[in-house]
């Protein structure tokens, strides 16, 4: 295809846009609806998993030494244990004016200081991956000194049967909603060129070649489809701009915070506009090759 034909038929596709300008506004409007529902249960979908690994994140193994453990060497155990991401040790004084803190007075448990504390000395444990907790536990457990490990073992195997369950929920709906919307596209692009059925009889009894015809088609096409895109894109975006400041100005629960990283939102919105750009160009051309046979 040389330059002239290029410019022949960019010229046509934007005639032909402004021709039929409201069946095109129609068209993209349709496309933007039905990608701002697959959008809006995309940043859905991504706002639940990022809850679920916050929650995973902060899942800690409380590791209880006996009194003549050494910390040290435990310590030392620790930092060369595979999938540990953070510790923190905690010295009996220090559980014992936690415990009270959580009841709601420091003070409360001063008289057990000393020899008559209770508490033993402890770690606190944090695994890079939920999935390792149970494992790193098991090991643990197996250190000299260590008298006792805890991390909550039934929430966190319904935690990660929770996050299996999901992201095989999510995985299967959005596949569906993007295959919903691929289809609507099509259907729409292709409604917008039987009505113009006759415009396309013209051009054939004229003489012009299946390219020719298809060109401008193809074209404009793909303005619907990024037109479409683009609005669902940027109301997509204002909606949930405004919703995502109104919760981490009112949400207390570090878990209840939004995705507000541009490099995880980012691929939302550009697959959004890559798929209504490609799908209304792909539409138009199933939709002119089926009157071409004619």
């Amino acid at each position: 295809m040389n330059l002239n034909t290029l410019k022949y038929c960019l010229r046509q596709g934007v005639v032909s846009l402004r021709r039929n300008f409201w069946l095109a506004l129609i068209t993209s409007g349709m496309i933007a609806v039905s990608l701002a529902i697959l959008g809006g249960f995309l940043l859905v979908a991504l706002n639940v998993g990022q809850m679920l690994h916050s929650i995973a994140g902060n899942v800690e193994i409380s590791v209880f030494l006996r009194d003549d453990a050494d910390p040290e060497q435990i310590r030392s155990r620790l930092t060369g244990l595979n999938g540990v991401r953070e510790y923190t040790f905690v010295t009996k004084e220090q559980g014992l004016a936690d415990f009270g803190r959580a009841l709601g007075d420091s003070a409360l448990f001063v008289d057990l200081a000393g020899e008559t504390n209770p508490l033993p000395d402890m770690f606190r444990v944090r695994a890079g991956d939920s999935a390792l907790v149970e494992t790193l536990a098991g090991e643990i457990r197996a250190f000299p000194g260590v008298e006792f490990v805890d991390y909550g073992k039934e929430l966190v195997a319904r935690l990660l049967s929770i996050t299996r369950w999901l992201n095989a929920l999510f995985l299967s709906v959005s596949s569906l909603l993007a295959a919903s919307a691929v289809f609507l596209i099509v259907t729409i692009i292709r409604l917008s060129v039987m009505a113009r059925q006759e415009e396309i009889g013209v051009m054939k009894y004229l003489g012009a070649s299946n390219f020719f015809i298809r060109a401008p088609f193809f074209l404009e096409g793909m303005v619907m489809g990024w037109a479409g895109a683009l609005t669902a894109a940027v109301a997509l975006g204002a909606a949930y701009q405004r919703l995502a400041f109104s919760l981490q100005r009112e949400a207390l629960i570090f878990f209840l915070q939004p995705v507000t990283d541009p490099e995880k939102l980012w691929p939302v919105f550009a697959g959004l506009l890559i798929l209504g750009t490609v799908m209304g160009g792909l539409g138009s051309l199933v939709s002119v090759r089926r009157f071409l046979r004619a």
